[in-house]
């Protein structure tokens, strides 16, 4: 009975010697490096799969493993912004729970009026992978078909072999429409639209850059016609159809699309800043959406990127298709599909992200899709942040 008491006591006791010892030794990943280390995903993973383990020893070194991600985020974001590098919103999860959210700052610099974590930003060319959603949930409902010539949709366009695939991909070759329109808009105090920009195309003929498929070129003229394809075949204004068709159904209740005649600009809770806190102008190109002018927070777009892992919106086969790459002239570490960015350069790890930049706002949306890591970083000043630091982050 003694010997037998014995035994079992030796167990426990090496059972608590390997759970320590584990997390020790990933307290010192976490802690003694500042990038991405696979050895910590392998150690969480050999812990979990430990059938000697006991659950509740394994909840508390997750905790205790989540505490140290937190962390290493928080500390990142507060050097930033004690050093005047940000201003902001961030928001990291991982597996479908929140591990790190905060906001750091002010939505009017004038004002003092503190962000929140519903603070609203224009999310600049982020808005590009919302608009690639709405084009796949009228392709899911066969509305559309992405090899269709966009002629079908405007007749009189002046340029051939433009499909919706190739502005997805940004093949089209199509010029940069905030570049021509400063030399054709005649009234820069008059907002411009979708509409009036194709018009322009029409009327004045701008050269193309490249031949249509001939090379991957990103241009915001692709995503303004995509979001005059949403209106035209959904018979719905592009900032409707987004609420009705993804908004709603996805509980993102602050998120919008400008609108400059419904006048949402009292709405919005934070202010764009350039050049030492210069509130930024507010241009005549704002009146273009769906290459930008889509407002959201950082919560909303979570809910956003969790839905992109179900069938909610649309199936998954068609939510797939947006996260193949879709050029062979670029590197895999740096590939584009539907509204999305890739990297796919390691086996084991899919970054689809999207960084935006427009008039006082930076942002950024990476997830690690095979891990199901997120980080959403809003920002309402031109400070800018490094893309493989956020990386080595999650």
């Amino acid at each position: 009975m003694f010997l037998s008491r014995l035994g079992s006591a030796l167990i426990f006791y090496n059972k608590l010697k390997l759970f320590y010892s584990g997390l020790f030794c990933l307290i010192v990943l976490f802690t003694g490096c500042t990038s991405h280390n696979p050895e910590i995903d392998l150690e969480i993973e050999r812990l979990s799969m430990d059938s000697t383990l006991m659950k509740p020893e394994v909840d508390s070194l997750f905790l205790k493993i989540k505490a140290i991600k937190a962390a290493k985020i928080d500390s990142f974001f507060h050097r930033k912004f004690s050093r005047g590098q940000f201003n902001g919103t961030v928001l990291f999860a991982e597996k479908g729970k929140v591990i790190y959210e905060n906001m750091f700052g002010y939505a009017d610099f004038k004002a003092k009026d503190t962000l929140g974590l519903n603070s609203t930003f224009q999310l600049a060319s982020v808005s590009k992978p919302l608009t690639a959603l709405a084009i796949l949930v009228l392709k899911d409902k066969k509305k559309l078909d992405f090899d269709e010539d966009i002629r079908k949709y405007f007749p009189d366009f002046p340029y051939e072999g433009i499909t919706i695939r190739l502005l997805l991909t940004h093949r089209s070759g199509l010029p940069e429409y905030t570049y021509f329109a400063d030399e054709f808009w005649p009234d820069r105090n008059i907002p411009i639209t979708n509409q009036d920009v194709i018009c322009l195309m029409i009327n004045k003929k701008p050269g193309i850059y490249y031949k249509p498929d001939y090379r991957y070129n990103y241009t915001n003229t692709n995503y303004c016609i995509l979001a005059a394809i949403v209106e035209k075949v959904s018979k719905l204004p592009f900032n409707v159809f987004m609420e009705s068709q993804i908004f709603c159904p996805l509980g993102m209740n602050n998120s919008f699309v400008h609108d400059i005649e419904a006048g949402r600009e009292d709405s919005l809770r934070t202010t764009g800043y350039i050049r030492h806190w210069r509130k930024a102008d507010n241009t005549y190109l704002n009146g273009v959406v769906g290459d930008k002018g889509v407002f959201s927070t950082v919560e909303d777009l979570f809910k956003l990127d969790q839905a992109l892992y179900t069938e909610k919106l649309i199936c998954k086969s068609t939510m797939e298709e947006a996260f193949i790459p879709a050029h062979k002239d670029l590197y895999d570490h740096d590939n584009y599909g539907y509204g999305w960015r890739l990297n796919v350069s390691q086996a084991d790890h899919l970054f689809t992200y999207h960084t935006g930049w427009w008039k006082g706002f930076r942002t950024y949306f990476i997830r690690e899709v095979k891990e199901k890591k997120t980080i959403i970083v809003l920002s309402n000043t031109n400070n800018f942040l490094r893309l493989e630091d956020l990386e080595n982050l999650i």
